[in-house]
Formats: structure tokens, C-alpha cells, sequence
């Protein structure tokens, strides 16, 4: 039976939410591996350890995301190929697509493998957690290739419309992850490299069930010749994924430029703002959802020439990610303080002060959530529609808002100034992408442009 989803016709609020839950519930599954992670080694360890762990954050989503970034900017031109109904073209998206993959994962492995622990010391990383956070970054750098390739598989399966393969890899390789986590942190008594071991043999197995749900799309069924090197094809996907990947880039080294300013303070903030980080990327993974749903719908209805749907798909994800945005806020500032308490062992020693620096980070996140949703949207419905540029310069936008933030707010209020960071960071991007948006659609309108004289 075949699993891919065509989104040019249809209802796009029941087209979008039927890919975004999936997505969402994926994404949490995800998420389920660093939080599983820092959970089980902050009780189980002890602070020391999920600082840490906290100290590898930025350093480790300097790779992630750019990984996550260019494969979503590829999978543009395989959605934009599916509407289209360009059947040759959509197979030499994706083969194009995996050899690019695999050339940049090797690179990225070596280059970072052999510069963790001058990262860390760029940082100030301090010297009680240095030893744990240098052997787990270590690791999951040398797992490069595995993050991209089940990065790769999982975006092929969206942009065909099936969100469902890639939630079912992510659930059951999370569940794995928390099993594994317990048998070589606490039976084993594996520690920091356990965590780490235990992430990796987890996104293994989700690449694996990933690429057997593409076996099974015909649409995604490649041949021999398919796998010829075409330039063209790859000049395409290099200008679809390497402006995204280039803005991810800057928004992390803004991030890790915080991170230093972070390791000024103390392990014990140290270990409640990695707390709170771990709920970041939980909050974050919804809006990041919605954002996925848009560029695959507004790829597929772009390619397909329908600008009028792509309109209203934009609105529609705005109003579904707005309210989820918006519960979401209410249930973390109503019982957040219990959820942080789960990665601080009461016994502890600092343990109050370290929860109480995670709880007020995580209200003040959670006040400005909004902002996240509402960039996410609007910078993947011009991902969607191929336009890179604006989406690229709103890294700016986001460091200055997160390294401004944390400069001059900690001069003003102290340390908790860095409690703003984010929302900084969030507020001028969404902006400055809302805006974009709409002067995009007004010169379209005006000059009469349609997807094929835009390319």
C-alpha cells in the first residue's frame, strides 16, 4: 500500500495537522533520547554529570542541527518533485540527496572528532565536568553519520507525505534508547559513555526501520542509473540546504557563545539551566513539527503551481501552532517545576538552588514561546517555496538577539539576564521572517511570478 500523501488538494488544515501530529510525536520521541539521557545520569550519576552533559548542549547542536537543516533544505526539492508528479526528477532528488549526505557526514565526523576538546576549552568548560563532557561529545561526533542518515531517510518519508513510518522509528527507538540508557548507565555502571553508546545504537535502529518504509513507496523506488552523479541536480539541493544549514550554523554559534558566558556561572546554574535546556528542546520540537509540515506542504503546492493554497496552508499552520504554542505555555508554567524536579536528585547537594534556577528559566521560556512557533512557520513556508535567503539571513537575526541578550541583560540583571536569551533570539527572527513573507507574496503578486520562472 502506498504511504505517500499528496497535499495539493484537500482540506490544508486537516492535511497539515495529519502530518504535523506525526511530526510532533516524532520529534518528541527524539527528544526522548538527550532527555532520557540527561534524566537517567543526573539521578542516577549525579549534578556533576548532567552539567556535564549540559556543557556538550550547543557544542553537540553545532552538528545536529546543521545535519537537520540540510536535510530538510534537500527534501524541499523532493517535495517540489513529488507535486509536480516529475517522477525522474524526484528519484534523482533523492539519490542526489543521500550522496551529499554521505560526502558532508564523513567530513563533519572528522573535522569535529578531532577539535572536541579544544571546543570545550573554548568555552571555559569547568575542569570538574571537563573529563565527562569531552568522552560524551567525543562520542556522539563520531556518530555523525548515523544522525545524518537517519536524518536523511526520515525527510525523504515527509516530503512524501508519510509522517507515520518516521513517528513509528523515533517512538520505538526512544523507548530502546531509555532501556539501553538504564542497562549501561545503572546496571552496568557505564556512566557518561553509556549515555552516549546508548543514543547511537538507538538512532541506528531508526535509520534502519526508516529505510525499510522507503523500500516500500514506489514512488521512492531508485534504480542503477539513478544513482549517476548530476550536477544540476546537486547545484538545486546545495542552494535549498546549504543556505539552511549556514543559518543553523550562526544561530548555534550564537548559542555556544552563551554557553561560555553560561560556564562563568557555576555548575550548580550550570546544571539547572541544562534542565530546563532539555525541556527546550521538548517545547521546540512542536513549533519545529509545525514548521516541517509547512515547507512540505507549501513544496508540494508550489511545485504544483497552487500559490493560492500555499496562502492558505500558511494561515492555517499559524492558527494550529498558535493554540498548540499557547497550552503548551499554560501546562509548563502550571507544572514545570515537578517536570525539571525529574532531572535533580533531591539528594543533592545545591539541589534547591538548581531547581529553582531551572523553573524560573523554563517560566520565562515558556512566556515567549509564541515567538518560536510563529518563526518556525514562516521561515519553513519560504523554505518551502524555495526562497532561502531570507530564512538564512534570520541566523542574524537570531544571534543578535541571543549573544545581545546575553552580554548586556547579565551586566543589567545578572546571571538570570541569560533567562532572556532565547526569547531575544526568537522575537527579532520572527519578526524579521513575518515580514519577509509577506513582501515575498506582494512581489509575486505584483509581478505575476509562478513557481517555474522563480527557479
Amino acid at each position: 500500500m502506498s504511504r505517500e500523501t499528496n497535499m495539493t488538494v484537500g482540506r490544508p488544515t486537516k492535511l497539515i495537522l495529519g502530518l504535523a501530529v506525526p511530526l510532533i510525536l516524532t520529534n518528541v520521541g527524539q527528544q526522548l533520547y538527550t532527555v532520557a539521557d540527561a534524566s537517567i545520569v543526573g539521578r542516577g550519576v549525579g549534578v556533576e554529570a548532567l552539567a556535564a552533559l549540559g556543557a556538550t548542549d550547543w557544542l553537540y547542536w553545532l552538528v545536529l542541527w546543521t545535519v537537520q537543516a540540510m536535510t530538510q533544505g534537500f527534501s524541499v526539492l523532493v517535495s517540489q518533485t513529488f507535486g509536480s508528479n516529475d517522477k525522474k526528477g524526484l528519484r534523482k532528488a533523492i539519490t542526489m540527496s543521500v550522496l551529499l549526505c554521505a560526502a558532508v557526514g564523513i567530513l563533519l565526523t572528522v573535522v569535529f572528532v578531532s577539535s572536541a576538546g579544544w571546543l570545550l576549552h573554548l568555552l571555559d568548560t569547568p575542569e570538574n565536568i571537563y573529563d565527562g563532557a569531552h568522552i560524551y561529545l567525543t562520542m556522539m561526533y563520531a556518530g555523525t553519520l548515523i544522525t545524518m542518515a537517519y536524518n536523511m531517510a526520515a525527510a525523504i518519508l515527509r516530503a512524501l507525505g508519510d509522517g507515520k513510518s518516521p513517528l513509528i522509528a523515533m517512538f520505538t527507538a526512544g523507548c530502546l534508547n531509555i532501556v539501553l540508557d538504564l542497562l549501561f548507565v545503572i546496571r552496568f555502571g557505564w556512566g557518561i559513555p553509556g549515555a552516549a553508546a546508548a543514543t547511537l545504537l538507538a538512532q541506528l535502529f531508526a535509520f534502519a526501520y526508516c529505510v525499510n518504509a522507503l523500500r516500500k513507496i514506489p514512488a521512492a523506488s531508485v534504480e542503477k542509473p539513478d544513482w549517476q552523479p548530476d550536477s544540476s541536480v546537486i547545484r538545486r539541493l546545495c542552494h535549498l540546504g546549504l543556505p539552511l544549514a549556514l543559518q543553523h550554523f550562526v544561530i548555534v554559534i550564537s548559542g555556544i557563545i552563551m554557553q561560555a558566558v553560561i560556564n562563568t556561572c557555576g555548575f550548580v546554574f550550570l546544571a539547572g539551566f541544562t534542565a530546563t535546556n532539555k525541556l527546550h528542546g521538548l517545547m521546540d520540537c512542536s513549533a519545529s513539527a509545525f514548521g516541517y509540515a509547512a515547507s512540505t506542504y507549501t513544496g508540494q503546492n508550489w511545485g504544483a503551481n497552487r500559490l493560492d493554497r500555499v496562502r492558505m496552508g500558511v494561515r492555517s499552520t499559524l492558527v494550529l501552532a498558535l493554540s498548540f504554542s499557547a497550552l503548551l505555555a499554560a501546562g509548563m508554567i502550571l507544572f514545570g517545576r515537578h517536570v525539571v524536579a525529574l532531572f535533580i536528585s533531591a539528594d543533592a547537594a545545591n539541589a534547591a538552588e538548581a531547581l529553582s534556577v531551572a523553573y524560573d528559566y523554563l517560566v520565562v521560556m515558556s512566556t515567549f514561546l509564541l515567538s518560536a512557533y510563529v518563526l518556525h512557520t514562516y521561515r519553513s513556508a519560504l523554505q518551502g517555496m524555495g526562497f532561502t535567503t531570507a530564512p538564512m539571513l534570520s541566523g542574524l537575526t537570531e544571534f543578535a538577539g541571543r549573544v545581545g541578550a546575553s552580554l548586556l541583560l547579565t551586566k543589567v540583571i545578572g546571571e538570570r539576564g541569560l533567562f532572556y536569551t532565547d526569547a531575544a533570539a526568537w522575537t527579532f527572527a520572527a519578526v524579521f521572517l513575518a515580514a519577509s513573507y509577506y513582501i515575498q507574496l506582494f512581489i509575486i503578486r505584483k509581478k505575476g511570478l509562478t513557481y517555474q520562472n522563480t527557479k
